[in-house]
């Protein structure tokens, strides 16, 4: 058990340094995850992360504490903090949550761009405006945010010059959504094969 001597210098400048950095990277990662959930009114996953976040934060701070004079120890903290932001919004962007509004607003007055997102499979709600230049569309469609580039690269494939706009919704009440296929559905399993 010298192994794990304080006095033994891989475990003292090199392993518990490792545990702390990876202990924040998970923590900030898991506080940044937590964080947007609160923002989009999950009460009970956010709360249930804030626990677990917590916890290892108290693991890691407690390492650091252990171990004050040990300058690597809050090198690993401060790099763990650091990298946890990243990966937490890597995350967070690979998971994808909630809805977003996307507004494009062109000059093109003529329907072809609505029609072409509703042939998409996304719901276009079409208002006439008056924009600096003249007449334009402003045409709105609520998709889930894993669909925000396929909807913003279908718009520009119709109008390249599209100003496109996009706003966080946290709930919606009604409204048409196109139907679409849940994750895991026999009919996505069978269109793959």
């Amino acid at each position: 058990m010298e192994f794990f001597s304080t006095n033994n210098w891989f475990y003292a400048w090199i392993l518990i340094p490792l545990m702390i950095f990876f202990a924040r990277v998970t923590d900030v990662s898991i506080g940044t995850v937590r964080i947007i959930l609160v923002s989009k009114g999950k009460k009970k996953i956010a709360a249930f992360l804030g626990f677990i976040e917590v916890s290892i934060w108290l693991l890691a701070i407690s390492q650091v504490m252990q171990h004050i004079n040990n300058i690597a120890c809050f090198l690993a903290y401060g790099l763990g903090f650091g990298t946890g932001n990243i990966v937490g919004i890597i995350i967070e962007e690979k998971i994808a949550l909630g809805l977003q509004a996307v507004q494009f607003i062109t000059r093109n007055t003529l329907d072809f761009l609505p029609m072409t997102l509703r042939d998409g499979g996304f719901g276009a709600t079409v208002i006439k405006a008056t924009g600096a230049k003249g007449e334009v569309n402003i045409i709105i469609s609520v998709v889930p945010r894993k669909d925000v580039k396929k909807i913003i690269e279908l718009a520009r494939q119709v109008d390249p010059s599209v100003f496109v706009s996009l706003q966080d919704i946290r709930s919606i009440n009604s409204g048409y959504f196109p139907l679409r296929d849940p994750l895991f559905s026999w009919r996505r399993i069978i269109k793959k094969k």
